[in-house]
């Protein structure tokens, strides 16, 4: 998927791993309107997000809040108001913090189903953290971190696993139990 900016493959990468989000597209229409002058306007939204109860978003990922200006807010009223009309939402995704980001772009190394593991492991690592635990010792109780950490990685990004992502991901993060039965994004699953 064609991205323009380090903000969009962020909001990407949080749309993805969503369990709700069943699909995403980039660029996906042009919006043209006429404005109260009577000129031809346009925009570009960013992305698109369709959800498991088949509702649907446009939205924008500006680098910073209020990224550009007066004709971005005049675009994104009209957006708004055209989805509304097609029950569906329009968003400027505001960017998560430097922490949030970064661990998501780390367990997004990690989503795609080869890190799962083989069964076995990764029924060992969900029964390690089956009460909450530091990542460190459930690892440790379940073998080699080489061979497990991608699997507790792959789980944390499925949301089979959950640990605050406020913090740095480090050794004594708090791993608690995640869904059931649930992937992440595409890769698995389909709230907002």
């Amino acid at each position: 998927m064609a991205h323009g900016s380090a903000a969009m493959v962020t909001q990407l990468m949080l749309l993805d791993r969503d369990p709700a989000v069943v699909g995403l597209a980039g660029r996906p229409v042009r919006m043209l309107w006429r404005d109260h002058e009577g000129a031809v306007r346009s925009w570009v939204p960013q992305l698109f997000a369709r959800y498991a109860d088949g509702t649907g978003m446009l939205a924008d990922c500006p680098a910073r809040p209020g990224a550009g200006g007066a004709a971005a807010q005049r675009a994104g009223e009209a957006v708004r108001a055209a989805c509304e009309r097609v029950g569906w939402v329009y968003r400027r995704l505001e960017p998560p913090g430097p922490v949030i980001a970064g661990n998501v772009r780390w367990l997004a190394g990690y989503r795609h189903p080869r890190f799962r593991g083989a069964a076995q492991v990764e029924e060992a690592v969900l029964e390690a953290f089956s009460r909450p635990r530091p990542l460190a010792e459930g690892v440790r109780a379940v073998g080699n971190p080489l061979a497990v950490l991608p699997v507790v990685y792959h789980a944390l990004w499925a949301h089979r696993l959950q640990a605050s992502l406020e913090a740095p991901l480090h050794a004594g993060v708090l791993v608690i139990p995640g869904l059931t039965g649930t992937g992440a994004g595409l890769t698995a699953g389909a709230g907002r």
